[in-house]
């Protein structure tokens, strides 16, 4: 491929980054290979000399198939030096937050963070010497007295992914970088096309690629996009720790980022049409999803997001656990799973209330998280129906 411009839409990217540098080949090979072979010792030991994607090195460091995925990624990250691959979301987690702190580090972590991030701070950090503090992401004047001399990095996460607050990024990340602390944000929701999380002052955006660069349930994977000098302390994080992903998989990923645009658009459409049929439910207490006017959220998401997806939650109305889970369990078209962003329309029983710390969920106020998939959505509102039904029934 000639060089791009990088004035190029993020739909034209997606079609364009990332290709073959094979001039008659649209996609890059999958090139299954641990060991790279060198002509002489001369140039295996040139080698030694340079870390960079598009150099072969050994298995480790990739081939020409993940260098095109992270090429694609870092194309559609607004000032990005480069991406690291890691073999899922959580090791992606892991991965930056090990490249930011040391022992002796306080981490401050927002409490409606991944339940999976929570575990790993209070888990394996708390383990190597380091502390967390979890705070209100609402809480914009208090943040900045959550911070001491020891704060070296905060954990973001908006919207979260089960209750979908929308977090004010940039104030709080202008606070922390002027406190000299590192800025993670788990990004994987909007995803780099609907949140340029480095333009709103981000050090790092997180995404699970297992949801909506995938997008067929069939993969794992996550990956981290930085500027140049995160970037390299990622790179260098990734590699001492042995991260690495399989290029079979690297090309799955690569045939999911070509349509990511449009199957976006598509379950985005279909959400806000979901979102607006529950809003109009006796059953339903309140809709969860700052893409739609007037949810909680809504204002910071028409300031700072350019897309959404099809993520959402909503809590029932006089509803008890039972009856959430005769209303799921009813559900034909939505299947009952854990992740989202995939073709398939997914529905799951979340309890917010057991994974906080620093703010409330109220008792008795049972919540469902959608995933909308690409079905029809007049056919998932149907289903939906179905639900409803059985959740009255005794």
């Amino acid at each position: 491929m000639k060089d791009l411009d990088q004035d190029l839409s993020s739909a034209t990217k997606l079609a364009a980054t990332g290709r073959s540098p094979d001039p008659h080949i649209v996609n890059p090979p999958v090139y299954r290979a641990s060991t790279h072979l060198y002509p002489d010792c001369a140039s295996l030991r040139s080698g030694l000399a340079t870390n960079a994607d598009g150099r072969f090195f050994y298995g480790r460091r990739g081939s020409p198939t993940q260098w095109a995925l992270c090429e694609a990624l870092t194309a559609l990250e607004p000032g990005a030096e480069g991406t690291v691959l890691y073999p899922s979301g959580v090791a992606a987690i892991a991965g930056a937050l090990l490249a930011a702190l040391d022992p002796g580090d306080v981490l401050l972590v927002t409490d409606n963070a991944y339940e999976p991030s929570r575990a790993m701070a209070t888990g394996m950090l708390a383990r190597w010497g380091i502390e967390t503090r979890f705070f209100d992401p609402m809480d914009v004047e208090g943040f900045g007295a959550r911070f001491c001399e020891r704060t070296k990095a905060v954990l973001l996460e908006s919207p979260g992914s089960l209750t979908m607050e929308v977090c004010d990024t940039p104030a709080l990340a202008a606070e922390a970088r002027k406190r000299g602390a590192a800025v993670l944000i788990d990004n994987t929701w909007a995803s780099s096309l609907g949140f340029a999380a480095l333009d709103h002052g981000c050090d790092i955006s997180i995404q699970a690629l297992t949801k909506h660069v995938g997008g067929h349930s069939d993969l794992m994977m996550g990956s981290c996009t930085a500027g140049r000098t995160w970037y390299a302390r990622l790179r260098t994080t990734a590699q001492q720790l042995g991260q690495v992903v399989s290029p079979d998989d690297a090309a799955l990923a690569l045939r999911g980022l070509r349509t990511l645009g449009l199957r976006l658009e598509r379950s985005t459409t279909s959400a806000l049409v979901i979102a607006a049929w529950l809003d109009g439910r006796e059953e339903v207490a309140e809709v969860l999803c700052p893409m739609y006017p007037g949810a909680v959220g809504h204002d910071l998401w028409k300031r700072d997001f350019t897309g959404g997806c099809g993520l959402m939650s909503f809590t029932l109305a006089d509803a008890d656990d039972a009856a959430r889970c005769r209303m799921i369990d009813a559900l034909s078209l939505f299947g009952i799973g854990y992740s989202w962003g995939g073709f398939e329309s997914l529905a799951l029983p979340v309890d917010p209330a057991r994974v906080r710390t620093e703010t409330e969920w109220p008792e008795g106020k049972p919540a469902i998280r959608l995933s909308i998939g690409l079905e029809d959505p007049a056919d998932l509102i149907a289903d939906l129906e179905r639900g409803f039904a059985a959740m009255r029934a005794l």
